[in-house]
C-alpha cells in the first residue's frame, strides 16, 4: 500500500487518471491532464513597474530622439507632471550570453543567465494603474478584486506534493506588504484551504513553531489525537463546511511542519559559496538573497508555488529614477539570477519555473516636466518586459516588440491570461478545462477572457 501511494504521487503507477478538478476539497496530490514539465513555480513579483527601456528592451530611436517632443498620444496617469519630451536610457545596453540578447548596465546578473531565459518584450495590460494591472496577473480579470490568485489555481488543481509543507507559500518584505496587500496571494471564492500562507520576513519565520517543552514527545501525541478525534467528529455534524474542512486540514499542517519548515527555512547549514552566490554576504543583497535561497530550499521539498514581494512598490521610479532605479536594481538583480543558477547546478530548474516582473512598465517621455535633477518616468500597461526561466519554457531566446520607443506593444502582444494559460500547461492543467463551481455558477482563472497558450516560447 506504502509504495503504491508512493508511486502514484510521483506520477509512476500505470493507472486511470483521475479528473484535474472535482468536489473534494483538500491538498491530496492530484493527477494532471497531461505529463508535466514544471513541478514548481517560483515568482519575483516587481511592484510598481520595472523601466523596461532603461533595463532589458533597447531603444536606440529612442535615444536619437532624446529631447524632442513625442508625436503619438500618450495616457498620464499623473497630467500635473507629465510631459511630451522623449527620454532616451542614461543606461548603456549591451549584447551577453551566446543568444546575444541587449541587458542594460543596471542588471549584471540578468546579464549573466540570458542564455537560461525567456525575455518577453510585449507584455501588455492595457492599463495604466497598478491595483488593475496586479489583480489581472494574479486573479485574470483586471482591475476585479476577490479573486483566486494563481498559486491558488495550481494549489486547487494539484493538490501539494508533499504532507509536511503548504502547497503555497508567500514570502514577503520586511519593510511591509506590497501594494494591495494580502489581494497578492487571495484565494478568492476558493475553498480557504488554498490561500498563500505568509512566511514573516524575519526570525523567527513562523510563530509558535514548536510546543512547549512541557508538551513536547508523547504528551503532544496523545493532545493531538485527541484533538483531531474532536475534530472529525465535529465535521461529521456539520458536512460541507469547508472553511472548517481547511481549517482541520491547517491544524494538521501544523503539527507536520514542525520539522520540515524549520528545516526549510534555516540556511545555516548551507555552503559560503552559496550564499556568496545569493549576495548575502553584502548588505545591499543580504535579506532578498535569503529569500530566494529560502525559495530554493522550499521547492527543493516539494513546496508547488512560491511567491516573493517586495515592500509598496519600488519600482514606481515617478522621480529620482537616475538613483531610484539602481538602487531597487542592486537589490534584487544578483539574487534574482543566483536563484536561476542555483536551481540549474541543482538539476531542479528543468522543473522549476522562474518569473520576474512587474505588474506595468513605464512611459518613454519623461515625467516631473522633465526636470534634470528630479525627472521620472509614468506609468505604462501598454508595452512592457518579463522573463521566464526554466520549467519548459525555451532558454536563451526573446520574444515580441514594442514599438521604437517602446511606448506600446506592437509584435506578439502577450497579456496575462496569455501567460497564465502557458504556465498552467507547463504544469499539466488546461486552462480552458480548469473550472470551479460558485454558487452554482462554474468560475475559472480567466472567466472566458480571450486566452492562448504561447507554445512559441515552450521548449
Amino acid at each position: 500500500m506504502a509504495v503504491a501511494t508512493l508511486l502514484q504521487r510521483e506520477g509512476l503507477l500505470a493507472a486511470p487518471q483521475k479528473p484535474i478538478f472535482d468536489e473534494r476539497f483538500s491538498l491530496e496530490p492530484k493527477v494532471p491532464a497531461f505529463v508535466p514539465k514544471a513541478r514548481a513555480m517560483i515568482s519575483l513579483f516587481m511592484h510598481g513597474g520595472p523601466s523596461h527601456m532603461d533595463l532589458t528592451d533597447p531603444k536606440p530611436e529612442l535615444t536619437r530622439l532624446h529631447g524632442t517632443e513625442y508625436g503619438e498620444n500618450v495616457h498620464f496617469s499623473f497630467i500635473n507632471r507629465a510631459s511630451k519630451k522623449l527620454l532616451g536610457s542614461p543606461w548603456k545596453f549591451q549584447k551577453h550570453g551566446q543568444c546575444g540578447t541587449e541587458i542594460s548596465e543596471l542588471l549584471p546578473g540578468l546579464a549573466s543567465i540570458v542564455d537560461d531565459i525567456t525575455l518577453v518584450r510585449s507584455m501588455h495590460t492595457g492599463a495604466n494603474g497598478h491595483e488593475v494591472s496586479i489583480r489581472y496577473w494574479h486573479g485574470g480579470i483586471p482591475g476585479v478584486t476577490g479573486r483566486p490568485t494563481m498559486g491558488s489555481w495550481i494549489s486547487y488543481a494539484l493538490g501539494s506534493a508533499v504532507d509536511n509543507l503548504p502547497a503555497y507559500l508567500v514570502l514577503t518584505d520586511p519593510g511591509g506588504h506590497p501594494v494591495d496587500g494580502v489581494s497578492n496571494w487571495s484565494n478568492g471564492w476558493l475553498p480557504a484551504l488554498y490561500q498563500g500562507t505568509v512566511v514573516r520576513a524575519k526570525e523567527p519565520r513562523i510563530f509558535n513553531l514548536h510546543p512547549p517543552a512541557g508538551l513536547r514527545g508523547k504528551p503532544q501525541e496523545h493532545y493531538l489525537r485527541f484533538l483531531n478525534e474532536l475534530n472529525q467528529d465535529h465535521l461529521r455534524r456539520h458536512p460541507g463546511e469547508h472553511d472548517l474542512e481547511a481549517r482541520i486540514a491547517g491544524y494538521e499542517l501544523a503539527a507536520q511542519m514542525q520539522t520540515a519548515a524549520a528545516d526549510a527555512l534555516d540556511i545555516s547549514g548551507e555552503s559560503e559559496a552559496t550564499k556568496k552566490l545569493y549576495g548575502i554576504d553584502h548588505k545591499e543583497t543580504k535579506e532578498y538573497g535569503t529569500r530566494c535561497l529560502i525559495a530554493r530550499r522550499l521547492v527543493e521539498r516539494g513546496v508547488r508555488f512560491v511567491q516573493l514581494f517586495l515592500n509598496g512598490q519600488p519600482w514606481d521610479n515617478h522621480t529620482n529614477i537616475s538613483s531610484a532605479l539602481p538602487a531597487v536594481c542592486r537589490r534584487t538583480d544578483i539574487p534574482s539570477a543566483a536563484l536561476v543558477k542555483d536551481l540549474n547546478q541543482r538539476g531542479l530548474l528543468d522543473s522549476t519555473i522562474v518569473h520576474w516582473g512587474g505588474e506595468i512598465g513605464r512611459l518613454p517621455v519623461t515625467e516631473n516636466n522633465g526636470q534634470p535633477d528630479n525627472f521620472g518616468r509614468d506609468h505604462n500597461g501598454q508595452g512592457f518586459s518579463a522573463w521566464f526561466a526554466g520549467g519548459g519554457f525555451k532558454a536563451g531566446i526573446t520574444y515580441g516588440e514594442t514599438d521604437e520607443v517602446g511606448h506600446r506593444a506592437v509584435v506578439n502582444k502577450v497579456t496575462p491570461n496569455h501567460i497564465q494559460a502557458t504556465i498552467l500547461k507547463l504544469f499539466g492543467v488546461d486552462y480552458s478545462k480548469l473550472h470551479y463551481r460558485d454558487n452554482g455558477q462554474e468560475r475559472s482563472l480567466t472567466d472566458g477572457r480571450e486566452c492562448r497558450v504561447i507554445d512559441e516560447i515552450l521548449a
